[in-house]
């Protein structure tokens, strides 16, 4: 007799919220820790080609932490499409200035390049300070 993986419905889904405080944590160990729970890999129901995965809220974004040079020598690099039209920003001024930028730059990095990845970076809310709109959904916090 054959047994059938189980494959999650898109109506079966079951969402929850989750805060977590980026104080004092490397970026890139935040970044994969929060694509996981955006796409749903921590919960045993998750199929790849369905959005399993929970809100996630980022607070207290300015406080990130980046290891070695990176601070001084890593750039934000973006371009405006005409010749010449590089712009390229240090990340210790683009920390200063929008930290939440930092961190969905590098979270949006690590999910899926497709419509199903930009349907799980929507539920990812970063926010500078320690104070978020979102009690009503009753966060919990998450434990890594």
């Amino acid at each position: 007799m054959r047994s059938s993986t189980y494959m999650a419905k898109p109506t079966d889904v079951e969402r929850k919220w989750f805060v977590l405080d980026a104080t004092g944590m490397t970026l890139g160990r935040l970044a994969s820790e929060v694509a996981s729970v955006l796409r749903g890999k921590h919960k045993p129901t998750f199929t790849p080609n369905v959005d399993c995965g929970d809100h996630v809220i980022i607070i207290n974004a300015e406080n990130i932490h980046l290891t070695g040079n990176k601070l001084e020598q890593k750039e934000y690099i973006r371009h405006s499409g005409y010749p010449g039209g590089i712009r390229r920003t240090k990340y210790k001024e683009l920390i200063e200035k929008r930290p939440e930028l930092v961190i969905e730059k590098a979270i949006k990095g690590m999910l899926p390049h497709n419509r199903l990845g930009a349907q799980m970076f929507k539920k990812l809310n970063v926010y500078r300070g320690s104070e978020h709109p979102h009690q009503a959904q009753k966060p919990e916090v998450w434990q890594s």
